[in-house]
């Protein structure tokens, strides 16, 4: 029995599932740990890890990364709130949002948080903070926009001519005037670009990182001294949601890097990566009841509990965010085709709109009421992201510890029934 069957037979004989609560999020933190252990034995020494506080924003799973020693990196002030909360230190937090109002500049500057500069606009409301914190702990960098192209989803591609991230280094006369940035700004000491996420081969993720690393020679070239000492070269590293093979893997990154890119593998700079959806998406996977099935035009349609309100990419992007799903019969067996029929399936979200859909038009086991379908590779921007939080939740939350003949199961985000809101009402 593999690791997974194991947690949704420990799912339904605990109960976490039943006519009430009717979809799970499940984080494995043993798979998690696993993971980032991955990471770290790809990169060399002088490469620090954080993990893109967006992809995961729960408390328990990033106290958990935490301890397994990674950093964050926040997006938004309430990302930087939850990091907090998760037991995570000022110097080992990155912030990165591209719209950063005086205060949250203020906050980050004051305490020591790291930060990358968006745009010009932003650099002038640092340089009047950095007058009244001379003495600032925060690694302050410019966020660059290599320029170099897209990948093949358009909504994720970072480093376009015309993107929202980033300082335009093509543009006219963009790369000599921030090397003279940089010039009059010793604080300035790192240099940040996220080329690269779902959809982009390895080599456009190299190629912008190559641009940083010559710009960041460039700039100490010109200046004399080593003064920018950090790169920080994002996070992006796409996930494989057709298998449970993990591909590329961070060694295939890590690789393809020191190909293009061997000065990040000696000790001259500080590397910062902000891996995101690649640490936690095989680590979860949403389980949720089948609530009713029927044929339609001849297709097999199957109603289940999780749609666009927890697999929102998937519901509105299908081509662009394909998962996988398995079905398993009321008493936690897997379905296969040696033990139920084949047919053409429609897997349905609870939402009522046409294109709440989970799969279209796949060869699945027949699924029937009350048997129960795993979502795969849910771990990120999935259940952590999903729109009903603060309406009526129905969805609960649990992390699975342990070897596989003994998983323990712990809830980390409850659901109340609909009685009970009615009740307060």
């Amino acid at each position: 029995m593999s690791r997974k069957q194991n947690i949704i037979a420990r799912a339904i004989e605990a109960n976490v599932i039943d006519q009430n609560l009717t979809a799970i999020g499940v984080m494995d933190l043993d798979a998690l740990k696993k993971t980032v252990d991955d990471v770290y034995q790809a990169f060399p020494a002088n490469f620090f890890h954080t993990f893109a506080v967006k992809a995961n924003a729960l408390v328990k799973v990033l106290a958990s990364l935490r301890e397994y020693g990674m950093g964050a990196e926040v997006a938004s002030p309430g990302e930087l709130i939850i990091a907090r909360a998760a037991g995570y230190n000022t110097e080992d937090i990155i912030f990165d949002s591209p719209a950063k109002t005086v205060q949250d500049l203020r906050t980050c500057i004051e305490n020591g948080i790291s930060i990358n500069i968006d745009n010009l606009q932003e650099l002038a409301r640092v340089d009047r903070l950095i007058r009244d914190f001379p003495n600032t702990k925060s690694v302050i960098g410019f966020r660059v926009n290599p320029q170099i192209g897209a990948g093949k989803i358009g909504s994720t591609s970072t480093a376009t001519a015309t993107s929202k991230f980033g300082y335009a280094l093509v543009d006219g006369d963009n790369r000599q005037r921030l090397i003279e940035i940089y010039q009059a700004r010793p604080w300035l000491k790192s240099i940040h670009t996220h080329t690269g996420s779902q959809g982009c081969e390895l080599s456009l993720m190299a190629n912008g990182v190559k641009i940083i690393t010559d710009l960041a020679e460039e700039i100490n070239e010109f200046i004399g001294s080593q003064q920018v000492t950090r790169l920080d070269i994002g996070g992006g590293l796409p996930v494989n949601f057709s298998s449970d093979e993990i591909k590329p893997s961070f060694k295939d990154y890590a690789d393809v890097l020191k190909a293009e890119v061997p000065l990040l593998f000696t000790d001259k700079y500080q590397v910062k990566t902000e891996f995101g959806r690649a640490i936690v998406a095989k680590n979860g996977v949403i389980i949720t009841r089948v609530e009713y099935t029927k044929n339609s035009g001849g297709r097999h349609i199957a109603t289940t509990h999780a749609g666009a309100q927890i697999l929102t990419r998937t519901s509105f992007l299908p081509k662009s965010w394909p998962i996988r799903v398995t079905g398993y019969t009321s008493r936690g067996e897997e379905k296969t085709e040696q033990n139920s029929e084949v047919v053409t399936t429609d897997v349905a979200g609870p939402c009522c709109f046409a294109g709440d859909l989970i799969c279209v038009a796949q060869s699945l086991p027949k699924l029937e009421a009350d048997d129960y379908v795993m979502v795969h590779d849910t771990g990120g921007y999935y259940f952590t992201n999903h729109f009903d939080y603060n309406s009526l939740p129905r969805v609960a939350i649990y992390t699975i510890s342990g070897a596989d003949n003994d998983l323990t199961i712990d809830c980390i985000r409850e659901v109340e029934s609909l009685e009970s809101v009615l009740n307060k009402m």
